[in-house]
Formats: C-alpha cells, structure tokens, sequence
C-alpha cells in the first residue's frame, strides 16, 4: 500500500512565488537557464542549474557547481525568499492548459515503496543521470523538485480537493507559456489524517515523468538511513517529495519522429516497402493528424499520408506489442531505414506533441529532416498496464504536458 506523508514545505513567499519559481532542469540547457534567470537573482535556476553563475562552458557537473547550489539554496532561506512551513501540511497543485486543469496532492513518498517496487516505473534511468540528480539531493539535503506520480482515482481524494479548491488559494499565477499554476495548503489535522489513509488503501504509485530524480532521491534516502547507525524509520530522509495526480486527470501527448535520411531509397520506394504492414492513404498538402491507436500520420515531400497498421503488425494482448512506438520502430524505423538504437542514431529526432505537426513539417520542409513520423499518443492506461505487468517502454514514448513547476514547494530531508 502506498505511504505517504505530509511535511513543512520550504516555499516563496506569494508576493516572490512567480520570481522564485522555474521550469525543470531537465528541460532546458544551462544557456537558456542563464537567460531565463538574467535579472533575477531569486530564481530557481541558480539552484537548480548553479553553473549560471559561472562563466559560460563551466561544466555543470563540476563539484563547485553542485557547491554553489547549496550556497545559493541556504542565501535563498537566510535572505527570506524561501521559508520553512511551521507545521506539516499536504498541498493540492493545479496546473491548466488549454482550459483543462490537472489537481495533484504534493506529497512526501516512503523511500521504501520505490525501493521495493510498489512505486513503478516503466523508463530506463542511466546510472550518470541518477549520480548527477544524487549528488544535488546530497548537498542540498533536500528535494529541490518533485516527481510527477500517478495514481488510481480514489472518491475520497476526489472530494478533498474538490472541498479544497473552493477556498482561497497560496499561489495562482500564469507563466510565459500560457500555463495556469495554483496551490492550496492544506493544514487540518482531520483533512490531513484522511488523506494519508486514502493513499494507504492505493496499492501503487506510478512514475509519470522524473525517472531519475526518483531514482536518486530514494537512492540517497536509503544511502542516509544505512549510515545512520540510530536510524528508526521515521527520519525525514525517508521519503521524497512528489506530486500525485489521478489518472484521469493526466494526459499523455503525442512524442513524434523526424528522420534525416530514407537510408538509401527513394520516396517512392519508401512508400512501396510501406505498403508490406500499412494501408497508406494520401492526405494531400493539409495537415493530417492520427485518428486512433494504429493510425499514423507520415510527412514526406511536401504531402502528409494516412498509415494504418494491418493486422498481424501489432499484438493487442502484449502490453508493449500493442504500442503504435513499437509497431513504427519495428516494422518503419528498423526494417526499412535501419535505425535501431532509439537512443543513440543521429539519423533520428523527437519533437513533442506540444510543439504540434506544424513542427514536423517545418523539419522537413527546411531540408535538416526527410521524413516525420506522428504517433497516436500512449493511453495511461497503457502505460499503467506496462508498469504492472513490469515491463519498460520503448524510449521516447510519453510526454507530459505541462511539466511541473519547480521552486513552489522544496522538501527538506531534515526537520
């Protein structure tokens, strides 16, 4: 059952909340951190991107950058932009996009849950992912961001925070990008007391987005509870902070391909050794998106192409046999184009959903790509089923859309 608990959040003050606050570090690179952060010597960045403090090509692994993240972190506290609840408290995040709002508890997760699989993940994390993100939790003590979980819908949570969002808000401001983000404390005993029962009658937790910060920050946890020789199990460290979503509420965007070459063939014959596993349909010059699972959408020479798997192409009783990524890895980008390491060819890219399919065909029109490939986007439900069934997705397979917010709540493994 999954175990989680409230805690004193390290947080802005509402008037700082929208200077403090920042996107997460691994979605953008140390030079769009350094402009994003110009002028604002209360952002995030400078903790969880320090080498902008640096001249420009410091090597952000570099033990002094991971020195002046801490630095900056204890200067954010000391100078009062960032200040310790008194109590433990829950928190409710919503975030809105596209006039569709997403609400998630913000919660400390037991380190042990991950460690012995009733946290489930369905990506593979590299291990100098996981050692960069540890040391950052190590010399901040402290989960700077969170993860983004998952969870089965619950009534009770349901009614919390409908209850919740009646009243006034901590935070509620609109970033560049459009996007709404809101948050709630929520600090009664009987309120808290319910939510940390609900969550016990969940079997599981899954790992939306952030693999390797939760791999890192229950790595350090169990890592400080093996080196405490008083440890009891309640210590702080023993949980990671995460913000839980229903399923329901979540929804996975499409993650899609743009290649450089056609290995060799002409279009035409592309479209030939197509025909073996797909009914290809031309769709003209007007954008064409998939319409269901199977349907692909393909760019090529200024004209966009309905491809539908024929059956046999796919196994809709194998949970990673059923994924449309899988189906175009296996019978497009390996059999015809020779690409078989998702994660290494340089012969391949992937744009996210957000960007939308005016995005591909910019790729290829500009002449850097030949062909775009739009996949119909993954279900949760499928990427529920991967995770139970403990099996592992294809890379690039899930985007999520808007990513969390980072800088509004900080989880000290301390009290």
């Amino acid at each position: 059952m999954a175990k989680v608990k409230p805690f004193k959040g390290v947080r802005p003050p509402k008037h700082l909340v929208e200077q403090v606050a920042s996107r997460p570090y691994d979605v953008l690179n140390s030079e769009e951190a350094r402009m994003e952060a110009e002028g604002n010597e209360k952002s995030l960045y400078r903790i969880i991107k320090p080498e902008i403090d640096f001249e420009i090509g410091t090597d952000e692994h570099d033990p002094k950058v991971y020195e002046q993240a801490a630095l900056n972190f204890k200067l954010f506290q000391d100078k009062g932009w960032l200040i310790q609840d008194d109590k433990d408290h829950y928190y409710i995040y919503a975030q809105t996009m596209d006039g569709r709002t997403q609400y998630g508890f913000v919660v400390a997760a037991w380190v042990n849950d991950y460690m012995e699989g009733r946290i489930k993940k369905h990506e593979l994390t590299r291990r100098d992912k996981e050692e960069d993100r540890m040391k950052h939790v190590r010399v901040n003590n402290a989960n700077i961001e969170p993860v983004f979980f998952a969870f089965p819908d619950n009534d009770v949570l349901q009614e919390i925070i409908e209850e919740t969002i009646k009243k006034e808000p901590e935070y509620d401001f609109i970033t560049p990008d459009g996007f709404g983000h809101t948050l709630w404390t929520i600090n009664d005993e009987p309120t808290i007391n319910k939510i940390t029962e609900e969550f016990e009658k969940i079997p599981n937790l899954y790992i939306a987005d952030g693999h390797h910060r939760s791999a890192a920050a229950a790595l350090v946890g169990a890592e400080k509870a093996e080196n405490n020789p008083d440890h009891k199990g309640d210590e702080e460290y023993n949980y990671f902070m995460a913000v839980a979503f229903p399923k329901s509420h979540l929804n996975i965007i499409d993650y899609n391909r743009v290649v450089k070459d056609l290995n060799g063939l002409s279009p035409e014959e592309f479209l030939e050794k197509l025909k073996d596993n797909f009914i290809i349909e031309d769709k003209g010059t007007e954008i064409y998106r998939p319409q269901k699972l199977h349907n692909f959408s393909l760019y090529l020479d200024g004209k966009w192409y309905s491809l539908t798997s024929k059956p046999g192409t796919y196994n809709d009783e194998d949970p990673i046999g059923v994924l449309d990524v899988t189906i175009s890895s296996n019978h497009i980008l390996r059999d015809i184009l020779g690409i078989t390491d998702l994660r290494s060819d340089k012969r391949i890219d992937f744009v996210g959903g957000i960007r939308g399919l005016e995005e591909l065909k910019k790729r290829v029109d500009s002449g850097e790509m030949k062909m775009a490939l739009a996949l119909y986007p993954v279900t949760m439900d499928q990427l529920i089923n991967i995770a139970d069934s403990g099996n592992i997705m294809p890379p690039k397979t899930t985007w999520f859309e808007p990513k969390l917010r980072s800088g509004l709540v900080i989880h000290k493994l301390e009290d």
